[in-house]
């Protein structure tokens, strides 16, 4: 969440709260770090497939050079593919018709005629937002006419608001909001109205609704009245009306450093997310997509941390199956100076120049439209994941190295790789499973920390080099034979009767190449590492010694009689439940969220034939950035993530067949607050319920 300020000036606007890689030695200065770092690439553990819309960045009606050719071109050049407008909190008081917004700054230049126009030119798709905070359902259907039925732009993509839960219903206000109400159910019922009036228009169109992303404000919080939070709420009553949710991110963070480890969340926001979406959603609930459509990083938002961030957030999203990731802003103003990795940041959320100065003129940005460097980790993007392309996974040894892959449609495999490190280094080695690379020198595109371009070479091997400090690097390899005669892969598989220890798994059959199918194999995730689960001559096979409330994500992969391997399935991911009987039971509840703790409330019933004198509940929390912070009836401590509950003398004794005893404590969260799901009583594994 960032808060909207007013700028200083027009021009400053609204601020929101490889030539030569590897070929030439290292500087002196970039000694490696000790010991090479294990990079690991699993071609046959596919993600999601990279999508037209992937590449997004706002626009905003307060930037004169929103339409201009040059910026224009500046977007197509970087590879953008969807262009948001009318510009965060701007859209809940801007007219469209009128090319208005009410206290606030509009720039000539940038009616919505202008903006079709640039879009057109960048070769980007438009998510455009409905005024929701001052308008109404018939101005935004009447919008929709005018650009699908009057101009036949066939715009697709519309969002009802933006941040609106932002509105003063959970204590700030930042976002215009003149409804009688400012409740989610009421904000949900006009999504309906609004997607009803819309579609009557032009039925082809796509209506997105605002949740907030797990782990991030107002995420947990019930208000007195709501029947639960504002996710929740709205899910349930436009979930039936809706085609995606609409999110946003900004991590935060006190450093660079810390900033960028945020993007370890994203793998448990974007599921929960979809947990929510399936649970609230109402029938059909998983056709419903996601955008992300304003991120920007915590500190250094224009130097290399931001390129970084860029980079690896996009990726993470994209491989969770986020259809459109839009970076805030074009232009956005200088804001507060520093140096950040030895180069000025100018606190500018925009990925190009504004050109402004500081209030006291001592400090100005370079010249109009000069590139930041996450201008640069956005081209870096296009370089590495083209549209079709299927994300596969990656994963490293060091915490400051991160790898992203991608399997293209042509055969070649792309792999991008961070060095988060800004002082050090760091050789690399590279194991690929399910993709052997050619002798040949990949193509080598690299961005390094104050660089102004990025370079391309030919040169180095597919499997060990030097990734430069603070720096983004993508190999694209090819093969070292082309696939010829494979079979197709599988279908989306599903899941069905899943318990705590088994589940069944079903696809589409896969088409047979040059050969017959002979049998098709499961695949278990373990980050970049592939687990056999099992293999079967039909299209279903069952799974068993599954772990007890555990997510699994699994391919399938179609096996023909002459050993030629098809492409991975699309993922299935399921998560396993607890035993259906047990000699305990555990429910697990949350009394009140305020956004960042809780308070837990923990039933423990003995439903064994033996009574308990003395008992341990032990459970893990799913996540590092979770914690206890105290208990009461019980003793508790935490090591690591694991967490041991003891009686007190009043509650050490429980009774056969239904002795329960409640214990509670106060919980932290600094990202997605995943709940527990496994307790074990003395050993034994209990019925969550």
């Amino acid at each position: 969440m960032r808060h909207h300020r007013l700028p200083l000036t027009a021009a400053a606007a609204l601020a929101l709260a490889t030539a030569s890689l590897l070929a030439a030695p290292n500087p002196p200065d970039a000694a490696a770090a000790d010991g090479a770092v294990s990079v690991t690439v699993n071609a046959n553990a596919g993600l999601a497939t990279m999508p037209e819309t992937g590449l997004g960045v706002n626009h905003a009606i307060w930037d004169a050079e929103l339409a201009s050719d040059e910026t224009a071109d500046l977007l197509a050049d970087a590879g953008v593919r969807m262009v948001r407008y009318p510009g965060g909190s701007y859209a809940d008081i801007y007219h469209w018709e009128t090319h208005t917004a009410p206290g606030g700054y509009v720039a000539p230049g940038t009616d919505f005629d202008a903006f079709m126009a640039a879009a057109e030119r960048t070769g980007a798709e438009p998510m455009i937002i409905a005024n929701y905070g001052t308008a109404s359902a018939g101005e935004a259907a009447e919008w929709v006419r005018y650009a699908n039925v009057t101009k036949g732009y066939g715009a697709r993509y519309w969002t009802v608001g933006n941040e609106n839960y932002g509105n003063g219903h959970y204590g700030s206000a930042w976002e215009a909001d003149e409804r009688p109400r400012k409740d989610p159910a009421y904000y949900a019922a006009e999504v309906v109205a609004y997607a009803e009036a819309m579609k009557a228009v032009d039925p082809s169109i796509k209506v997105g609704a605002v949740l907030t992303t797990p782990g991030n404000w107002p995420d947990g919080i019930v208000t007195a009245g709501d029947a639960g939070t504002w996710n929740q709420v709205v899910l349930s009553i436009a979930g039936p009306s809706i085609d995606f949710v609409d999110v946003h991110w900004y991590p935060g963070g006190s450093s660079a450093a810390e900033s960028l480890t945020r993007t370890e969340h994203i793998g448990d926001a974007v599921r929960m997310l979809r947990e929510q979406i399936v649970r609230h959603g109402g029938a059909g609930a998983s056709r419903i997509g996601i955008s992300m459509t304003e991120l920007n990083v915590g500190v250094g938002p224009n130097t290399q941390p931001g390129a970084l961030f860029l980079a690896d957030a996009y990726s993470e999203l994209l491989a969770e199956g986020v259809f459109t990731v839009n970076w805030w802003n074009v232009h956005n103003g200088i804001g507060t100076v520093s140096t950040v990795a030895g180069q000025t940041d100018y606190g500018d959320f925009g990925l190009l120049s504004s050109g402004t100065c500081t209030a006291d003129g001592s400090v100005c940005e370079p010249a109009f439209n000069t590139p930041f460097a996450p201008y640069f980790g956005l081209s870096m993007m296009d370089r590495f994941a083209r549209p079709g392309d299927r994300f596969v996974a990656a994963g490293t040894s060091d915490p400051l190295v991160a790898a992203h892959a991608v399997r293209r449609p042509d055969g070649n495999l792309a792999l991008l790789l961070l060095n988060k490190d800004p002082d050090n280094a760091r050789d690399i080695t590279v194991d690929y499973a399910g993709f052997a690379p050619a002798s040949t020198p990949p193509t080598v595109h690299t961005y390094t920390n104050g660089a102004t371009s990025i370079t391309e070479s030919a040169s180095g091997g597919a499997t060990s080099r030097t990734l430069p400090p603070y720096s983004l690097t993508t190999l694209v390899l090819r093969p070292a034979q082309p696939a010829v005669g494979a079979p197709g892969a599988p279908g989306q598989p599903v899941a069905a009767q899943v318990t705590d220890t088994s589940a069944r798994i079903s696809w589409p059959a896969g088409s047979a190449g040059a050969a017959p199918v002979a049998k098709y194999e499961l695949y278990r995730q373990n980050g970049p590492v592939g687990e056999q689960l099992g293999e079967t001559g039909g299209t279903s096979i069952t799974v068993g010694n599954l772990v007890p409330g555990t997510r699994y994500t699994v391919n399938v992969l179609t096996r023909d009689t002459a050993g030629r391997v098809s492409w991975a399935s699309p993922p299935l991911t399921f998560t396993t439940g607890t035993p259906a009987s047990s000699t305990c039971s555990v429910r697990f509840g949350t009394d009140t969220d305020w956004g960042n703790g809780y308070v837990a409330s923990v039933d423990i019933t003995n439903t064994g034939p033996v009574a308990l004198d003395g008992w341990t509940l032990t459970f893990a929390w799913p996540t590092a950035w979770q914690q206890m912070n105290g208990g009461w009836n019980a003793d508790w401590t935490q090591t690591g993530r694991s967490v041991k509950v003891t009686p007190l003398d009043h509650n050490r004794s429980l009774a056969a067949g239904g002795g329960t005893t409640n214990v509670g404590f106060v919980g932290g969260y600094s990202g997605p607050n995943v709940r527990p799901t496994v307790f074990t009583l003395n050993g034994t594994v209990c019925r969550t319920v």
